[in-house]
């Protein structure tokens, strides 16, 4: 039996989620910096300017997603030397970023409330079911752990350095949960993703031929449909 063995997901797509991925998620933590961190403010806020919270987060569950073929980068590589920190870090950080996924969707439907029902009313409904257990809820401390075992697996394999190990594990700060508005925590936590990964993909998209022509615009193409038949479905 023969048995074929590849790089899953590929370069550009590890590359892209390298330097996507914190990117945004620093672009969403900022585009919320103007407004008060906690729940109610959050909604308050949403009524206010509906486009850039709905920017804000969406663009920050957007790079958040973006992170799970950053992460498998990264393993991989620390995985050449030091496998039992890329397994536990690499396992709890995704999984933690399946945590955030679902207080993604949580926020979006609380926004929504806003808009059918007031503010005062999605307020008293998130008010009264935040805490309501989820099997997602567990996964929650994971990816606090997750960065700083992953960050120290980087650091002793040699694929990051200390500073941007230490800039890797800050992201243990940024606070997971439903809500969750803009502190000094947030900025930088995200700045330290940025700082850690960016680079490491610049130079995963550098090593190696550039995609087909075509690839570009059916990858546009792609996108495009994807939006359209999300929207109308």
């Amino acid at each position: 039996m023969t048995t074929t063995s590849f790089d899953f997901p590929g370069r550009w797509v590890e590359g892209a989620g390298l330097v996507l991925g914190p990117s945004l998620m620093l672009a969403g933590v900022l585009l919320r910096a103007g407004f008060d961190g906690f729940f109610p403010e959050q909604l308050a806020a949403f009524a206010e300017n509906p486009v850039l919270m709905t920017a804000s987060y969406g663009t920050f569950a957007v790079g958040n997603v973006l992170l799970w073929p950053a992460v498998i980068a990264l393993v991989r590589r620390v995985w050449a030397v030091r496998p039992r920190w890329a397994l536990w870090g690499g396992v709890m950080v995704m999984s933690g970023l399946f945590a955030r996924s679902f207080h993604s969707g949580v926020s979006h439907l609380a926004f929504q409330l806003v808009d059918v029902q007031g503010v005062e009313a999605a307020r008293r409904a998130v008010a009264d079911s935040y805490g309501a257990f989820h099997p997602f809820h567990p996964l929650s401390p994971a990816i606090f752990f997750g960065w700083i075992v992953l960050a120290v697996g980087a650091w002793r394999a040699g694929v990051l350095g200390i500073a941007r190990s230490v800039a890797l594990a800050s992201m243990s700060a940024l606070p997971i949960g439903v809500l969750k508005g803009t502190g000094p925590m947030s900025v930088v936590a995200t700045l330290g993703l940025c700082a850690a990964l960016v680079p490491l993909g610049i130079g995963v998209l550098r090593n190696g031929p550039a995609p087909r022509w075509w690839a570009y615009p059916l990858a546009l193409g792609v996108g495009a449909a994807a939006v359209f038949l999300g929207t109308v479905g």
